[in-house]
């Protein structure tokens, strides 16, 4: 087994929706909101911080399997 089970851009939209949403969750709880409010509140804001992290992070460039020539051609059939 070669390849792992999450990319790496991947595992860091997670990790950074993960963190963004304990830090708005924990900030909540110690501003005196409430236990439940605090976890609704990173659950929100780690939802909608999904997204904008997964266009932040570049993709990988990396290619993992072989390449076909000319697929992205127009045209259909490449033969002469």
């Amino acid at each position: 087994m070669d390849r792992s089970l999450v990319s790496v851009r991947a595992a860091l939209v997670l990790l950074f929706v993960g963190l963004t949403g304990v830090g708005v969750g924990l900030l909540s709880v110690l501003a005196g909101s409430g236990t439940a409010a605090g976890v609704l509140a990173g659950l929100t804001v780690a939802g909608g911080a999904v997204p904008v992290f997964n266009q932040v992070i570049a993709p990988d460039t990396t290619r993992t399997g072989p390449t076909v020539r000319g697929a992205g051609t127009r045209g259909g059939n490449t033969r002469g």
